[in-house]
């Protein structure tokens, strides 16, 4: 165990073999072919290939053929088993060597009962799908939840195509504005109980770790803003974003809150953007 320990670790070593890996951790539990690995990391082809082979033969990453491509997901398994070489089996288990938010992150959300939460939608511009689930979210099953939305992009406006479906939908667009993540990663900002991405980009992106560790979550989906062709078939790509993001946060406002720990808590956020995905 220890060789494979220190095997790891050699391999984890690498500045890009480690953004590999905490992309791939970041995306968990995706599996991600390995173009938009290179892509988002602006690694080329070739490059790409060799950090996901090693990382591949150290078994911290698995690897699946799925026709022509390959896809790659985080083995969970062995992450755990480094952290545990490092910080129970080094440091023999004691409270007072291990980093104190391993235990505190499992007791922040566990359980979650009679709370008002704080969600927060995060994609690239704002200007569409994250704006579509906070009003979703905050129209629909408001007395729960508090929404929010915002992009990593630093400047952005709101989609008339997203602003004229959410009208004709009945929701209120008067408040509706495109903001920046910055404006919920401050001091002063209300601290998230959830964290959705909605879009791969943003998943993909490295970004501060958030206050209070909030559960999160990747429900990504195809950007209607780049939908081609007439008028109405633009529509259309937004009404079909709307209906994918009414049902993972229908899904999600439905789950009892107060019977859930963190881990079957994340388990099923993870299965609502699977689960959904699916039956669209």
């Amino acid at each position: 165990m220890e060789s494979i320990l220190i095997d790891r670790l050699a391999t984890l070593s690498h500045p890009q073999r480690m953004a590999v890996f905490r992309l791939l951790m970041r995306r968990c539990p995706d599996e991600l072919p390995a173009g938009e690995i290179a892509e988002a990391l602006a690694l080329k082809a070739s490059t790409a290939s060799v950090y996901l082979s090693a990382l591949t033969q150290a078994g911290l990453i698995s690897q699946r053929r799925d026709g022509t491509r390959l896809l790659y997901a985080i083995n969970l398994d062995a992450a755990r088993e480094v952290v545990a070489g490092l910080f129970v089996d080094c440091c023999r288990g004691r409270a007072d060597l291990c980093p104190p938010q391993f235990s505190d992150l499992l007791r922040s959300i566990s359980p979650m009962t009679d709370k008002t939460f704080n969600v927060l939608f995060v994609c690239s511009g704002n200007s569409a799908r994250s704006i579509i689930a906070e009003t979703i979210l905050r129209d629909r099953v408001g007395d729960r939840f508090t929404a929010y939305s915002a992009g990593t992009a630093h400047r952005s406006e709101l989609n008339p195509f997203a602003v004229e479906l959410l009208k004709s939908k009945g929701h209120d667009v008067s408040l509706l504005r495109s903001k920046n993540i910055g404006e919920f990663q401050g001091a002063d900002a209300p601290q998230m109980d959830f964290v959705f991405t909605v879009c791969d980009r943003a998943a993909n992106e490295e970004c501060p770790t958030w206050p209070g560790r909030p559960v999160s979550g990747h429900w990504g989906m195809p950007d209607p803003v780049k939908a081609e062709g007439t008028d109405a078939e633009k529509r259309l790509a937004f009404h079909q974003t709307y209906g994918s993001l009414h049902n993972r946060i229908m899904a999600f406002s439905a789950l009892s809150f107060e019977n859930l720990d963190r881990g079957s808590l994340q388990k099923r956020v993870d299965e609502i953007g699977k689960e959904t995905a699916k039956q669209e």
